[in-house]
């Protein structure tokens, strides 16, 4: 049951003292095949512990197989924003999903249920990050760069990805539960995945709700230009297709308000995640269409420039 998950851990992580190696020690006393580390990064406006769990697939790269390696990354800013603010914070909720599928994912191989494919889960874990001003509502603000954040969260073994994010400071997904954004590789933004919706559906019961992104969301951090949030930012990092998993709300809540977790939601955002890891793995599931990808950039070129800075105006 990954509710006991995310309760457990949402407990853990509510609390100044709270860090990386507490996670890893709660993911560990599971006893599941997986390997968990843990790295502390200090940044300008603090430290953060970066926390990484690998969990081997039967037929996964890292056991010399073929099955495509998934991974799962929980962005945020930081899980609290203290002294600012007292308890853990809506931004917090990436951590938590991530943190939570790991949990489940290691007591499914403890029972025997492995997976076919590796399936390897980031995100980092900071109790006292500090905000940013934004509109509609404030962000959270992170003791590291975003540059730092994807080295830390974003790796070559990665075949494709899921990037969960705390989405609710913004006028235009107005859903309580999460949404799917189209998928992004190599700076073209692709229609959204079939196989996703098809496997939203099926975990959650209900018809599955997606997210509007724009160009200027899959380009990198501090080009001066709008970002709805950092979903999508593992997308500059990386050639393999990416997936937003937004957790949404009805109205617009600030990524640094408190008591604004539910509980609810995570759990429903971690047995998604689960469920594509568990096709993604056996070769059933497509984050895009492979052909057509293929053909875009034949109509169209290259528009891997969309994952750089581009060019730097000169101001006289």
């Amino acid at each position: 049951m990954s509710f006991k998950h995310v309760m457990e851990l949402y407990e853990l992580m509510d609390s100044i003292h709270v860090t990386g190696e507490d996670v890893s020690n709660y993911l560990n006393q599971i006893n599941g095949d997986g390997e968990v580390s843990v790295e502390t990064v200090k940044g300008e406006k603090g430290t953060t512990d970066f926390v990484k769990v690998s969990i081997p697939g039967v037929n996964g790269k890292s056991k010399g197989g073929n099955a495509p390696t998934l991974g799962i990354i929980g962005r945020l800013g930081g899980i609290g924003a203290r002294p600012e603010m007292k308890g853990f914070v809506s931004d917090g909720d990436g951590a938590l999903s991530a943190m939570s599928a790991a949990a489940k994912l290691l007591d499914m191989t403890r029972k025997g249920d492995s997976l076919e494919g590796d399936v390897i889960l980031t995100t980092h874990i900071c109790p006292t990050a500090p905000t940013l001003p934004h509109d509609p509502v404030p962000f959270m603000n992170s003791p590291v760069d975003i540059l730092t954040m994807n080295h830390h969260e974003v790796t070559q073994e990665m075949d494709a990805i899921l990037s969960i994010d705390t989405t609710k400071g913004n006028l235009i997904t107005n859903h309580k539960g999460f949404a799917l954004t189209p998928t992004v590789k190599e700076g073209y933004i692709l229609k959204v995945s079939d196989d996703l919706l098809h496997t939203y559906t099926q975990s959650t019961g209900t018809l599955p709700v997606t997210m509007p992104i724009t160009t200027q969301d899959i380009t990198p951090y501090g080009n001066d230009v709008y970002h709805v949030n950092s979903i999508l930012q593992p997308a500059v990092a990386t050639a393999s297709p990416v997936v937003g998993v937004a957790i949404t709300t009805q109205t617009a809540v600030a990524g640094c308000g408190t008591g604004a977790t539910h509980l609810t939601d995570i759990e429903q955002v971690v047995r998604f995640v689960i469920e594509v890891a568990k096709v993604y793995g056996e070769g059933k599931c497509a984050f895009y269409d492979v052909d057509e990808f293929r053909h875009l950039e034949n109509l169209y070129g290259k528009m891997t420039h969309l994952q750089t800075l581009g060019k730097q105006e000169v101001t006289r």
